[in-house]
């Protein structure tokens, strides 16, 4: 069982209100091979909502903030630990999740300043399940993991 991150699927959750549907993601849940989860609507946030990326504070200390500059922290990580016993409840180890998303982001984000500027790092989801020992694709490096699931299918 995967959980995959509810955008990829065709669910309107982005924050503009709309999706990144991914066709081979769609096959997976409609096999019923995966859950679907939106961190940042499980952590309460609105869906259409502020694009937010993640910045640090003075103290290195990692902070998700909104275009407008409202703290969303608190929210991110509520979602990211919801998402995170959902995972748990389904017995998933694989993860497949939104790129450069800053609650799914796996090795490269947004880097704080909403000029679309790339960085390295992960997304709060995408960290949590990594401490908890999760396997991370996007929908950018999914190949591996398709592959894998044909040969299991012959």
């Amino acid at each position: 069982m995967y959980i995959i991150s509810a955008c990829l699927a065709g669910v309107n959750c982005k924050y503009n209100g709309g999706n990144n549907l991914n066709k081979e993601v769609l096959k997976l849940v409609q096999k019923g091979k995966a859950i679907l989860v939106c961190p940042e609507q499980l952590g309460g946030l609105s869906t259409p909502r502020l694009p937010c990326e993640i910045t640090y504070d003075s103290n290195g200390g990692l902070k998700v903030i909104n275009k407008e500059g409202e703290d969303v922290t608190k929210e991110f990580v509520k979602g990211a630990e919801e998402a995170l016993k959902i995972a748990k409840l389904v017995d998933a180890k694989i993860a497949i999740l939104k790129a450069r998303s800053p609650s799914c982001g796996f090795g490269e984000i947004y880097d704080g300043t909403f000029s679309g500027e790339i960085t390295k790092g992960n997304g709060v989801t995408a960290n949590l399940l990594l401490k908890n020992g999760f396997k991370i694709y996007t929908e950018e490096n999914l190949e591996e993991l398709l592959l894998t699931e044909r040969q299991e299918e012959e």
